[in-house]
């Protein structure tokens, strides 16, 4: 069983950073698939960005490409998500999430989210 623990969050102004991390235990996240979702108030988990396992390539919603920037460290199974230049639009409660998936092996985790507020 996968653990992902969150941490991050907090309360920023419009036009400012913060760095979410994930880190996992239970199990090494090197083939897995790492993303990060939100989820705003009233609307449903929406896709942030992902990192593909070993070496894979990174994907970015349209919404916040070119202003948040995903990596991994596979040595210390985390997964980091950069938050820059950040809006008020951006505030949900962001969640981590490992896939890994194999014929009809479907191996998917999430954490408790951590909260996410941008001030206008």
């Amino acid at each position: 069983q996968v653990q992902l623990v969150e941490s991050g969050g907090g309360l920023v102004q419009a036009g400012g950073s913060l760095r979410l991390s994930c880190a996992a235990s239970g199990r090494t996240l090197r083939s897995y698939d790492l993303g990060w979702f939100r989820q705003a108030p009233g609307k449903d988990r929406e896709f942030v960005a992902s990192i593909g396992g070993s070496g894979g390539s990174a994907n970015y919603a349209d919404s916040v490409k070119g202003r948040f920037t995903i990596s991994r460290e596979n040595a210390k199974n985390t997964v980091t998500l950069q938050m820059n230049s950040l809006k008020p639009e951006d505030t949900a409660v962001y969640y981590c999430n490992a896939r890994w998936r194999f014929l009809t092996v479907d191996n998917n985790y999430w954490g408790q989210g951590t909260r996410v507020t941008v001030s206008s």
